[in-house]
């Protein structure tokens, strides 16, 4: 199957946007009547045909179109701080992506080491992720943004902070609360300062643990996305318990 993001403002695709196009004729090699799937990044998911094979802009006609594709009933703003090594964040937003997140938040912590984040990129690297797991909601990328200037703004419940440093902290899948919108503090390679727990905590984020190993910021990242799936899924009734 494949699958093109085209954002639409309203109505059904006609046209690829020009990248798409030229992936879809060029690349894909794909001709009138080969039939496709889009993606607008706001919940609609169209079943189309090719119907003018123009690398420059794809006609398409519209034979299915499914709303509010894979919504949740939770949903998930992961404000991580930005890795030394930029592939390692590019990897952790492109998997938690997969995994299904909404917001994204790079965030300038007192420990951080890399200040700057290639936005662009990491766009198109949420973008590329989306369509491989079919996915129908674009993750909103946030600017980079200051660790006090975020928690200030964001509403702290329900709102977690993992860091390692002593003290008392739930495990995530216990603290979390199914079928709510969910932030996740994850810090730097040299983690949350003590100052900046504090002011979490004093915010009215709870502090959580993520297992018993010490995981770098990227893993962290994916890790506590999951959990929150996970917690989720097994609340269910519908879900088969394993």
């Amino acid at each position: 199957m494949h699958i093109f993001y085209t954002p639409l403002a309203n109505g059904a695709p006609r046209v690829l946007p020009p990248g798409e196009s030229r992936h879809c004729v060029r690349v894909l090699r794909l001709v009138p009547g080969d039939d496709i799937t889009l993606v607008d990044g706001r919940g609609g998911l169209y079943h189309c045909r090719v119907t003018r094979a123009d690398p420059d802009a794809c006609e398409v006609t519209c034979i299915e179109k499914i709303e509010q594709h894979g919504k949740r009933d939770f949903s998930i703003h992961l404000a991580i701080a930005p890795t030394k090594n930029n592939e390692r964040l590019e990897w952790c937003l492109e998997k938690c992506t997969e995994i299904g997140i909404d917001e994204i938040t790079p965030l300038l912590c007192e420990h951080s080491e890399r200040k700057t984040v290639h936005r662009e990129r990491l766009e198109k690297i949420i973008i590329a992720a989306m369509k491989q797991s079919c996915k129908a909601y674009l993750p909103t990328l946030h600017p980079l943004a200051a660790y006090r200037d975020f928690i200030r703004d964001t509403p702290p419940a329900p709102g977690y902070i993992a860091h390692c440093a002593p003290g008392d902290r739930r495990p995530l899948h216990r603290a979390c609360t199914p079928a709510t919108a969910v932030t996740l503090l994850v810090g730097p390679e040299g983690d949350f300062s003590p100052a900046e727990i504090r002011l979490a905590i004093d915010r009215g984020f709870l502090p959580v643990s993520l297992g018993d190993s010490r995981l770098r910021a990227e893993t962290a990242g994916i890790v506590a996305c999951h959990t929150v799936h996970l917690v989720n899924a097994i609340a269910r009734p519908d879900t088969p318990s394993r």
